[in-house]
């Protein structure tokens, strides 16, 4: 005799229905034989669960049973491979087109996400913009509703698979289900097709969308529209449509996260001197103060000036780097030229007032001459961006 039904799948005898798929569902993915190849044993626990589930879950198996016991299970209580045939709802999710997919209906299947490249210019990108796109995507047809069929008609059931969607055939001792060949598994056909979509229930339209990109975006940021994919078939719920910003490099600006750099051209005597000078950023324009003696490929911090955070959180800096212009001697008049002479022999000799104002002013002429000769070391934006924000953390 084979062992009491609700032991095998470890229940009560005031089990409910849904107690029962469960406890079911468990053993028969613990004992599937795919799961456990050449265990025999297994098996034989995968095909008693099987034969409990199979009386268990039928009311009126199950009331016999309670009742007769064993005598009242087919064939004694064995295991009944047609049972195979209702397995799709308790484990289709778990093993796939073994017991193939749910069966009845047509199934409703989400649309596909789109995807839409937006180029951006650094400003529109830096300050947000509203644009209009025009996405082609599959909608649902307004002449059939969505469904494929002519008008006065519809979808017939499957004469192959009687609608299920499914086709079962014997292996061994199970009984296998797949998905049917003739309906494809929506358990449907389409006798007489939709003029305008051919069927399909979809047909391609050109839709304008007006898409809001915060201030602060950057190159790879993506925007996600939750439903403006395309539409799904049979009546499915449609996709989502993601927005993926590219933004255009400037011509005269850099963009590092937040902060935004670019660089100004100074000649020696300004180096030397110091000055105030105006500087373009994306606000508009900003006054900078040079000190004397600034070394070629010095930074200098605009706060505040820089780019908006997308999180709302301020505005970036603005980094400034200071570019020394040193013209060719062919660039130089006859009397520049004695005036850097002059310089050069005050620098060699060593005459003149010893004050620290001299010093700098030799200090930075010596730089100059270096830059003449080409010895003296650059220093490129980001290295002069890093000493710029130490000095900021100070």
């Amino acid at each position: 005799m084979p062992r009491d039904y609700y032991e095998v799948l470890g229940l009560e005898r005031s089990a409910t229905l849904q107690q029962i798929k469960s406890a079911y569902r468990k053993l028969a993915v613990r004992h599937h034989p795919d799961r456990n190849p050449g265990d025999s044993g297994a098996e034989e626990k995968f095909k008693e669960a099987a034969a409990a589930y199979a009386v268990l879950s039928d009311p009126e198996k199950r009331r016999r049973y309670d009742r007769f016991g064993h005598q009242a299970a087919p064939s004694g209580g064995g295991f009944d491979p047609s049972t195979f045939a209702d397995f799709s709802d308790i484990l289709g999710d778990v093993f796939g087109d073994i017991f193939g997919n749910r069966a009845g209906g047509r199934r409703r299947r989400a649309g596909a996400d789109l995807r839409y490249d937006l180029p951006l210019s650094f400003e529109e990108a830096a300050f947000g913009v509203a644009p209009k796109l025009r996405i082609p995507r599959l909608e649902h047809c307004d002449t059939c509703g969505g469904n494929g069929s002519a008008p006065g008609s519809g979808p017939t059931a499957c004469r192959v698979c009687h609608g299920r969607g499914q086709v079962q055939f014997s292996q061994g001792f199970f009984s296998v289900a797949r998905t049917c060949p003739d309906c494809r598994g929506t358990g449907t056909v389409i006798r007489d097709p939709c003029v305008d979509c051919g069927g399909r229930g979809l047909t391609e339209r050109q839709r304008s969308i007006q898409v809001r990109v915060p201030a602060g975006v950057d190159s790879g940021s993506r925007l996600r529209l939750p439903g403006e994919g395309e539409h799904g078939r049979h009546g499915g719920p449609p996709g989502d449509l993601f927005v993926v910003i590219d933004v255009e490099p400037h011509e005269r600006f850099v963009r590092r996260g937040a902060d935004v750099l670019s660089s100004v051209t100074v000649g020696y005597p300004q180096a030397v001197l110091g000055c105030t000078m105006e500087v373009e950023t994306i606000h508009g324009t900003s006054s900078l103060k040079v000190p004397p003696a600034t070394e070629h490929g010095s930074t200098f911090l605009l706060k505040s000036q820089g780019i908006p955070r997308v999180d709302g959180r301020g505005r970036g800096n603005h980094i400034v780097e200071v570019r020394l212009e040193v013209p060719a001697p062919r660039d130089l008049s006859e009397r520049e030229l004695e005036h850097v002479r002059a310089l050069a022999e005050l620098n060699e000799d060593g005459h003149g007032t010893a004050g620290a104002a001299t010093r700098e002013a030799r200090s930075v002429l010596d730089r100059v001459i270096a830059f003449f000769t080409g010895s003296g070391q650059k220093t490129g934006p980001a290295d002069g961006a890093k000493r710029a924000e130490r000095s900021s953390e100070a």
